[in-house]
């Protein structure tokens, strides 16, 4: 059977309106050659894109005449289409940034990550960005603590070292359309497995996360809690049992008054790294036991650091698996929360 007319109408507007993504700027000449289809199909899909709202004239020109052909004028995607919205939760701080459909960041807003002031502060960077990058179509939102997967609320658990407080990122950032909400690990996953179909990923930093990515997909379990690993038993000092979140208080590296890791010192402690080498080797081989993944990547501000230890401990077990450090090492979380947004605004425009 035969497409309908306007099945192949509808194909072929979507082509126009990602190339002229990719490019910015084209003529209908240059259309139908990125594109593959003739220049009156060309001309009739901006024709119609035009109609829409979604297409526009730049008033640019190119030169014709005396022998270099006919006037040519220059299409780009209209102006209004929105922006998306990326905001990042974290120890360090909050930032926000709004994106536009061809992925350039058009404004940037940053707060810091003060305790009890955390949720005004994400409503103040949300307004900010709103006010200079409108309308936001999308909004794609990190926190470093879990998330329900069915409502978008932080969930707390016991050693949390930033917790957030009482947060409904969709109730704040309720004119934005959609909102999606994911915990940082598994944004730091994404941005790393972009072309990945099956590998874990641990965060080893300040927290401790892991992100489980099967068929190209993270899984997020029953309520959004698989990859939390602080209270997974691993082996510990003279080979107890021990909670692996427990092991770092054991050994003196967390900071004072908190159950955040010290990575400076932990790096600055050559004694200790055996014992948390080991502890991360009971970790992972949980995770392939559980999981069966391809590889398991090593991110986080110390993790990566003791990557030789932890490949010697986890060569020596019964289902020893691939360890490398993570490639996508300047702000994964980030990259991995603004290429999702960027996704959605363009899967917007073209639906």
């Amino acid at each position: 059977m035969r497409p309908s007319l306007d099945l192949v109408r509808s194909v072929t507007d979507e082509q126009v309106l990602r190339a002229l993504m990719h490019r910015r700027r084209l003529t209908r000449a240059e259309l139908a050659l990125t594109v593959g289809i003739s220049k009156p199909t060309a001309g009739e899909s901006v024709r119609r894109l035009t109609e829409r709202g979604l297409v526009a004239d730049t008033g640019e020109r190119t030169p014709g005449g005396r022998g270099r052909g006919r006037v040519g004028s220059y299409y780009a995607l209209a102006p209004a289409l929105g922006t998306a919205l990326a905001v990042v939760i974290a120890p360090e701080g909050i930032v926000a940034e709004a994106v536009d459909v061809y992925g350039d960041t058009v404004a940037r807003a940053g707060r810091p990550a003060v305790p009890g002031r955390v949720a005004a502060a994400f409503a103040e960077v949300a307004a900010e960005i709103d006010a200079a990058a409108a309308p936001v179509r999308v909004a794609v939102v990190s926190a470093a603590d879990p998330v329900d997967r069915t409502t978008g609320r932080l969930v707390h658990l016991p050693d949390s070292p930033f917790l957030v407080g009482e947060l409904d990122p969709a109730a704040v950032l309720h004119g934005a359309g959609q909102v999606i909400v994911d915990n940082d690990v598994n944004w730091a996953a994404r941005a790393e497995g972009r072309d990945l179909r099956d590998f874990a990923y641990l965060y080893l930093g300040e927290g401790l996360g892991c992100a489980i990515v099967n068929d190209g997909e993270v899984r997020r379990g029953h309520s959004g809690l698989t990859g939390e690993i602080a209270h997974l038993l691993t082996e510990g000092p003279g080979g107890r049992a021990v909670n692996f979140i427990e092991l770092f208080g054991e050994l003196g590296l967390r900071r004072p008054g908190s159950t955040a890791i010290d990575g400076p010192r932990l790096r600055a402690t050559p004694a200790a790294h055996p014992a948390v080498a080991t502890a991360v080797g009971g970790v992972i081989a949980a995770v392939v036991a559980l999981a069966d993944p391809q590889e398991v990547v090593i991110g986080g501000s110390w993790g990566p650091a003791l990557i030789d230890d932890i490949r010697a401990v986890t060569g020596r077990a019964p289902r020893p698996v691939a360890v490398r450090a993570a490639t996508v090492t300047a702000d994964p979380v980030l990259t991995g929360v603004r290429g999702e947004a960027l996704d959605r605004l363009r899967a917007l425009v073209i639906g």
